[in-house]
């Protein structure tokens, strides 16, 4: 008999993708996704925080939950789950997390096409280790896509490795968010106008951002930054900003800059 501890299980706590079969008056019974279906059950009294009546009111057969995992049996092969300890924003990060992992299963099929090789032996070759170096596979292919030699700089130079970029550039845009602040310098200088050129100077694209520069009226411009996280483009702005202001007031000039309310 092969014993239980041979197969995956869920542990107590996590939460888990489920599909759900069947509503009965007492709980229902759902499939975990994740687990090769594994099946799992909800008690009434773990479907909502309030008072159910109806329980059909709350979760319909095909449907797609996430659950909190609460106790697991291995050897009677019971798994009790909880929706009502799963907040919305648990939620949604896991339900985006599990759809990016879907994702990122498609593109890997496409490099291990383009590779003549079998999807299980290119995730045994490099995409488990891609997962851990990125956080996840479709971090991995995020990131080529936005940056194309992130991968040789973290050392992978392979015959994969090529592939893989083109699949993630031809399939994903790159995600980023946008902040936009602004700086006033001014200079009474005869050569004034080059003081502000040589401030304004100091905003650039960095390697992980896109920054960009326009006029809005004297002495005021208008700073936008792109990057992959606002805490980066907040970064990005601080530190820019700071040296434009620096550079017109050694120069005898006058300099301030803000963040857009």
């Amino acid at each position: 008999m092969t014993s239980p501890d041979e197969y995956e299980w869920p542990s107590e706590g996590e939460l888990v993708i489920c599909n759900v079969k069947t509503v009965k008056d007492f709980g229902a019974f759902l499939t975990l996704e994740e687990y090769e279906n594994k099946e799992g059950f909800v008690h009434i009294s773990e479907i909502s925080s309030g008072w159910v009546k109806r329980i059909k009111d709350h979760i319909q057969e095909g449907e797609k939950r996430v659950c909190k995992v609460l106790r697991v049996d291995k050897y009677k092969g019971h798994i009790d789950l909880s929706l009502k300890k799963v907040n919305e924003h648990q939620k949604r990060e896991k339900l985006q997390a599990w759809k990016n992992h879907k994702k990122a299963d498609n593109l890997l099929n496409l490099v291990a096409e383009r590779l003549d090789k079998e999807l299980e032996e290119c995730y045994e070759e490099f995409g488990f280790e891609l997962s851990d170096k990125y956080g996840s596979l479709y971090q991995a292919f995020e990131k080529c896509s936005l940056d194309p030699e992130i991968l040789e700089k973290d050392g992978f130079q392979k015959e994969w490795t090529e592939h893989l970029i083109e699949v993630a550039q031809e399939n994903i845009s790159p995600p980023y968010v946008s902040i936009t602040g602004f700086v006033e310098v001014s200079s009474t200088n005869p050569d004034g106008i080059d003081d502000i050129d040589h401030s304004l100077s100091a905003f650039e694209d960095t390697e992980d951002s896109k920054v960009d520069v326009s006029y809005v009226a004297a002495p005021k411009y208008r700073i936008e930054v792109q990057s992959e996280d606002y805490k980066i483009a907040e970064e990005v702005f601080e530190e820019q900003a700071e040296d434009a202001v620096q550079r017109i007031e050694e120069r005898g000039g006058k300099g301030s800059y803000y963040r857009e309310e």
